[in-house]
């Protein structure tokens, strides 16, 4: 299927690049393939002479992976991974780079039939990447109808973000809004889009939500499954006198228990990003483990099973692509230059611009909709139990499902 609808589309993304090229943004924009097989064979000779203890494990999965889950992982990268497999399908994508402010940004845009179709950039965060996208990239090209009937097709567009496998590094002392700035160039001034809709997650959300406040003359909706707000405790929801449905308040207690005990990677790369990233960096087993970690425990625990397709092979395939693009030091780099971007105190972006939040019940992150609504123009709120903190391959069905109803506020 991405092969078939890459040959569809491949004519209208590069009649894309012409057409931008010749309006003479000065981007250099031209189309990109992946090709990192020439690292393969060093990185899994360096799989296969890691070694690992041998005896039995006196701690449980609180105290991080577990000794056996990485030793399978381990195993199944030697045994049934098969890069080259895993290229030839991303590669099916149209991928190109432009320059914008100095940055190398690298960038899917896959373009739909249907001329009306809404641009839409689907922004990830840390462990993640371009690739937590793709499993809805077809989907929301094909014609469909919201809940309201209307009818709704995207233009999808997936930048890495700076730092992130084949954008380049940022400077020093850039911020989240700087990419946003870049980002906000990216659609309007690289493509062409005088307006556009975003969806975030993770360091996406934090972009996202700068583009919605900051850019609302061409950013006309915003769809997020995480926020740049601090969840709010038990005791201060209680003084918002909000109630929390049987769901919720499981929600709250992982949020609460991911706060007491989860953010230990958090402050590292926050206060020493160089110290953990140059330590894994050229270590694959380590980086398994340090990435590997966070898509388990802050996914489903059916993880795997349909819907989702974060199985481990999904996990191997983020982990190689880390490692393969020597990306992994560099992608720390946004903890450690924007050290306040979780905002304790909510306020509203000064936008009308509609708003739409989806949860997922074993997202570490829990914000019911009277807080959401403290920050947007909320217009739609719906909460998921199956999926994670990675949606796009936790729960691709309900993700599309909930990205489709922009359509019914785009105006």
């Amino acid at each position: 299927m991405y092969l078939y609808l890459s040959v569809a589309f491949g004519l209208l993304a590069i009649s894309a690049v012409q057409s931008s090229s010749s309006n003479g943004g000065g981007f250099n924009l031209r189309p990109f393939r992946i090709n990192l097989s020439s690292g393969v064979s060093r990185m899994l000779n360096f799989v296969n002479n890691t070694q690992l203890p041998g005896g039995p494990e006196y701690l449980g999965a609180s105290a991080g992976i577990p000794l056996d889950t990485l030793k399978s992982l381990r195993a199944e990268w030697l045994t049934r991974f098969d890069w080259d497999k895993e290229q030839l399908a991303i590669n099916a994508f149209n991928h190109f780079t432009a320059e914008v402010e100095g940055l190398t940004i690298h960038f899917i845009h896959e373009k739909s039939r249907t001329p009306n179709a809404i641009p839409l950039i689907l922004i990830h965060g840390w462990p993640g990447s371009f690739l937590e996208f793709l499993p809805v990239i077809d989907p929301l090209l094909q014609n469909s109808k919201t809940s309201t009937d209307t009818p709704i097709t995207f233009d999808i567009i997936i930048p890495s973000l700076p730092g992130y496998a084949f954008s380049s590094a940022p400077p020093q002392n850039w911020t989240i809004d700087d990419t946003a700035r870049v980002y906000n160039t990216l659609m309007t001034d690289v493509l062409g889009y005088s307006e556009y809709a975003t969806h975030g997650t993770d360091w996406g959300s934090f972009v996202a939500y700068s583009l919605y406040g900051n850019f609302n003359g061409s950013v006309r909706a915003s769809h997020f499954c995480f926020l740049p707000f601090s969840p709010q405790s038990p005791t201060e929801l209680a003084a918002l006198n909000v109630s929390l449905s049987p769901l919720e308040a499981y929600e709250e207690q992982e949020a609460m228990t991911f706060d007491s005990s989860g953010i230990g990677y958090t402050i590292e790369q926050s206060t020493e990003p160089n110290t953990i990233g140059l330590a894994l960096y050229d270590n694959p087993v380590g980086q398994l483990a340090w990435i590997g970690q966070k898509f388990l425990n802050w996914s489903d625990p059916r993880a795997g099973t349909p819907p989702s397709v974060l199985d481990h092979n999904e996990i191997l395939k983020s982990v190689s692509l880390y490692y393969l693009t020597k990306s992994l030091v560099s992608s720390m780099y946004i903890y450690f230059q924007n050290p306040e971007a979780l905002k304790t105190v909510y306020s509203k972006a000064q936008t009308d611009a509609p708003m739409l939040f989806s949860g997922f019940k074993y997202n570490p992150g829990f914000w019911p909709p009277a807080l959401v609504a403290q920050v947007g123009n909320l217009v739609l709120y719906r909460n998921h139990d199956f999926g994670g903190h990675f949606a796009g391959i936790d729960n691709p069905p309900a993700l599309i499902k909930d990205l489709r109803e922009i359509g019914t506020y785009w105006a």
